[in-house]
């Protein structure tokens, strides 16, 4: 077994404990409450109506914001969809029996983290125009990310990944 081979064993061992410890948090009924309305108005609901938002407060001004978050949000959904179907990486509850979803799945398969990517991606492109909203963004984002692994829909790397990648593409539209 090859050096890369074994890192990667060490890497999904690793996944699989810490998906099983974290699903475990959904023992306590107020966190796995909390965590399934993040989750849920992490779908959009959130997003759109930070949009909304923004637009009512700050008029023509928010526009481009708005846009440029719709943009990112446009190019995030194509690549995680994409990417999902090339790597058909099937949902920890689906095959590790410690592992209960918490939640209904959107679709069938986990890696990238969806939700992630966009929270992340949005995250950035909003606080680049409007960095006193980290306030909200940032803990939303996190309990997002978080309710994903606690719910028993992603692995940690599921929602680490769509981490990078939403922080990727944010940072790329940023440039243009």
């Amino acid at each position: 077994m090859s050096r890369l081979e074994i890192g990667l064993t060490q890497l999904r061992v690793w996944d699989h404990a810490l998906c099983v410890r974290c699903n475990r948090a959904m023992r306590v009924p107020l966190f796995r409450a909390t965590l399934r309305v993040a989750s849920r108005l992490g779908n959009g609901v959130f997003w759109y109506a930070l949009m909304l938002a923004l637009l009512a407060v700050d008029g023509a001004n928010g526009v481009r914001p708005v846009a440029h978050m719709a943009a990112t949000g446009f190019v995030c959904t194509l690549l995680y969809k994409w990417l999902k179907s090339k790597t058909s990486r099937p949902r920890p509850y689906a095959v590790v029996s410690a592992v209960r979803a918490g939640a209904d799945p959107l679709d069938a398969f986990s890696f990238p983290s969806g939700h992630t990517l966009h929270a992340v991606a949005f995250s950035i492109v909003a606080l680049a125009y409007y960095p006193a909203l980290a306030w909200l963004v940032v803990p939303f984002t996190a309990l997002v990310a978080a309710s994903r692994v606690v719910l028993g829909l992603h692995y940690p790397s599921d929602v680490l990944a769509g981490a990078a990648i939403g922080a990727l593409i944010a940072r790329l539209s940023l440039l243009a």
